[in-house]
């Protein structure tokens, strides 16, 4: 969606979390920052004025796509933008605790997070086995049990009963 009155866009892929906004050191003066919605800007209370001054310092203004209210260039606005903020991070609150209640609910039916190990127990030990013995290569070794060999060295590094 490109408005208008948009000139040259510049996309920032991080998430509105991160505090470092490295394409704010592309405005110009005169400049307009545009965002999709401002909780795509920031999701903490703290973040917003200091986005805002930012940009000003810059000689530029901020519009939000979806919130017409949301344009620095009027003084009304700028005012708005703090309760935004401070709203947009109770809803991150929300979000994080919602998923830590379902985490642990299916934690507790059985459910288990994260990748499958490469390797069932009986192969981790057959591995170990081959790489004590010495006589075959990490690369056949590997290639024996379906891994990539910097997987087998990560394994290798991780066992707990023998020195390395």
């Amino acid at each position: 969606m490109r408005p208008a009155w948009c000139g040259r866009v510049v996309a920032e892929k991080v998430i509105g979390t991160r505090r470092t906004r490295t394409q704010l050191d592309h405005l110009r003066a005169g400049g307009t920052i545009a965002v999709t919605r401002l909780d795509r800007l920031a999701r903490s209370i703290r973040d917003p004025p200091g986005i805002v001054e930012r940009i000003r310092d810059a000689g530029g203004g901020l519009r939000s796509l979806a919130e017409s209210w949301a344009d620095t260039t009027t003084n009304a606005s700028r005012m708005v933008l703090t309760p935004r903020g401070g709203m947009a991070e109770f809803e991150s609150g929300l979000i994080v605790e919602r998923t830590s209640g379902g985490h642990g609910t299916a934690r507790t039916r059985g459910t288990k997070f994260g990748r499958k190990p490469a390797l069932t127990p009986a192969q981790l030990q057959h591995a170990y086995c081959l790489a004590d013995e010495g006589n075959i290569n990490m690369q056949a070794i590997a290639t024996l049990l379906g891994i990539h060999r910097s997987t087998l060295f990560g394994l290798l590094l991780q066992r707990p009963d023998k020195t390395r």
